[in-house]
């Protein structure tokens, strides 16, 4: 009687993971947004959520969580069940957190699994046409000859924008001076008068201001150019500085425990959808590129990006609060 109900224990916890995935999903999937609707995390979201409700066969919810810069809703992802149904779209700001707060109510690598990225852009080097600079190196001679004559504009302290503006300085020994502001907008707004010289800004912000005249984009922050302005090359080949590497990201995240199954089905379906020609169209009309990742190498690169926003914030002085 034991050895035959030792066996039927056994037969069932072998069968139990294929079963889940057979149901999986069995309710509708939760995505969690850290932002207010309209953004670019939203739109990321929603655009990858209709695609999964097609693949997957489940209705999908964007249900938006913003404040504390993208904290609240990454605690609440963190602390759902991790059954599979409610998920997390993540940000490069989540990677940075760790470097702003010094109590956050969980740990991005140890309290999610990693499902795959979903899209990546980079920022832009822009300058107000009064800058006479067509060039990285134009823009470093001239920051040279006037330290602390320029000054650069981001959407705030310890925001990657501004990471990116010191870590400039360091690597191209110059002294841009930064002009915080309370996000993209008020910073473009400034730009865009000639109040501030510079900014490093996302190409969503800037793209119709640079087609109209208005901004010079000198080059993309990221380490490798974007498809979504080839023509334009990174801050380290045109400012032979090889280091400088600077970019966002968005991507899926469920909470830690959540079966493997649930993680590789998820997985497999982003990879369809960042392959779908309408999907990169679509995101590269909001200058953004579409792409995918297996858990693991997401899971590296969170820990990569955490690591690096940690060694810049500390750069730039920032220190948790």
């Amino acid at each position: 009687m034991r050895h035959s109900r030792a066996c039927l224990l056994l037969i069932l916890a072998v069968l139990a993971p294929s079963a889940f995935a057979q149901t999986y999903p069995s309710k509708p999937i939760r995505i969690i947004v850290s932002y207010p609707a309209g953004g670019a995390n939203d739109i990321v979201a929603r655009v990858v959520g209709q695609k999964l409700n097609e693949l997957l066969g489940a209705s999908i919810v964007v249900d938006n969580r913003s404040g504390a810069g993208g904290t609240i809703g990454a605690d609440v992802a963190a602390k759902a069940p991790a059954d599979g149904h409610t998920l997390l779209m993540a940000a490069g700001a989540h990677t940075l957190a760790p470097s702003l707060y010094s109590k956050l109510p969980y740990d991005i690598a140890r309290d999610f699994a990693p499902i795959s990225i979903s899209a990546k852009s980079t920022y832009l080097l822009v300058v107000h046409p009064s800058v006479p600079a067509t060039s990285v190196k134009q823009l470093i001679t001239i920051a040279r000859a006037k330290p602390g004559g320029l000054n650069y504009a981001s959407s705030g302290i310890g925001a990657p924008p501004h990471l990116a503006g010191e870590m400039f300085n360091t690597l191209a020994k110059v002294q841009l001076t930064h002009v915080a502001y309370k996000g993209d907008t008020p910073a473009l707004a400034d730009l865009l008068g000639g109040h501030v010289d510079l900014a490093f800004i996302a190409i969503s912000a800037t793209a119709a201001h640079i087609k109209a005249g208005k901004l010079r984009a000198l080059a993309v922050t990221s380490a490798q150019r974007t498809p979504v302005m080839p023509e334009l090359p990174t801050v380290a080949e045109a400012g032979g500085l090889p280091e400088f590497d600077i970019s966002t990201w968005w991507g899926l995240l469920a909470p830690a425990g959540t079966p493997a199954d649930a993680i590789s089905r998820l997985s497999a379906s982003m990879a369809r959808i960042a392959a779908m020609p309408e999907i990169k169209t679509r995101f590269g009309e909001l200058g953004v590129e579409a792409a995918s990742d297996t858990p693991d190498h997401f899971a590296a690169f969170i820990k990569t990006e955490t690591q690096k926003f940690a060694k810049l914030a500390k750069l730039a002085g920032v220190k948790p609060e």
